[in-house]
């Protein structure tokens, strides 16, 4: 979130949560990217903040909504606040969401192990949900939209264009290729979003579930939580991993991207898929 914006976005939720009878004289930044997240006090309630933007509403309803549905299937995800109605709250040209506080565990450090176990285990819920979500070749294609345009990615070197329009169109015709086994996904279960509590790992952030192979999941983990996660395919893991470098380094480059220092991750990003593509050459 913007420097400019986070002391109006700390206001709004703080404003919302004592409108819901929640005390917040103060508040804690957790998280600042794209949304910002704060620890409120003496409530103890985490809110999600996020400006308000086209679609943003409806892409907060339906993360109210999943986390709902997983946390009712058993499923490792932090819940919404038990104190007040779950749902999407406006105020001051902001979207607020409330979210239960989890004190973290007494090991902040992620086993491997321990990583794979609990996205099997998210998995396994999310396998028996009936819930609309997009498909992960969507982001690719927005990937590609951008890298395609020059208003949307002015910044973009032409020749760093040309190497992610090639990457993001061969890796989509060869993961489209291989078929297999689709579910409804995390869709960036990344350590950021991984919670270590004393209820066990919980994952958080579900506004980016989408539908595909649980490989395009893996990618998003370390490396070596893959080699504890059963039935993976290496060469679509692989595959998804580098896909997943570029449309986050494409995501980079977008006007009015406001991820903090988001410019430099683009640029270390286009040198791992140039490494990437060198080493397989």
């Amino acid at each position: 979130m913007r420097a400019s914006e986070v002391s109006r976005a700390v206001a709004a939720a703080r404003s919302v949560a004592s409108s819901l009878g929640l005390t917040a004289d103060d508040a804690i930044v957790l998280q600042d990217s794209n949304k910002l997240t704060l620890r409120l006090l003496p409530c103890d309630v985490v809110a999600r903040v996020a400006a308000v933007a086209p679609v943003a509403q409806q892409v907060a309803q339906f993360e109210v909504e999943l986390a709902q549905r997983l946390v009712e299937s058993g499923c490792p995800v932090a819940a919404l606040d038990p104190r007040v109605e779950p749902g999407v709250h406006e105020r001051d040209g902001f979207l607020v969401t409330l979210w239960t506080y989890y004190e973290p565990g007494s090991s902040r450090e992620i086993s491997p192990v321990e990583y794979a176990k609990a996205l099997e285990r998210l998995h396994a819920g999310m396998r028996e949900l009936d819930f609309p979500a997009p498909h992960f070749m969507d982001r690719v294609e927005h990937a590609q939209r951008l890298v395609a345009s020059h208003d949307l990615t002015p910044e973009l070197a032409d020749a760093d264009r040309e190497l992610l329009d090639d990457t993001l169109r061969s890796l989509r015709r060869v993961i489209g290729e291989r078929g297999g086994a689709e579910q409804l996904l995390h869709g960036e279960p990344h350590p950021g979003n991984v919670l270590s509590t004393e209820n066990g790992l919980l994952f958080i952030d579900l506004e980016t579930c989408c539908r595909g192979p649980v490989e395009f999941d893996l990618a998003h983990a370390p490396d070596e939580v893959g080699e504890h996660y059963s039935g993976v395919s290496p060469d679509l893991l692989r595959e998804c991993r580098a896909l997943v470098l570029a449309i986050i380094a494409t995501w980079r480059w977008e006007l009015g991207d406001q991820l903090p220092d988001g410019r430099r991750l683009g640029a270390e990003w286009l040198d791992q898929i140039r490494a990437l593509r060198f080493s397989a050459g």
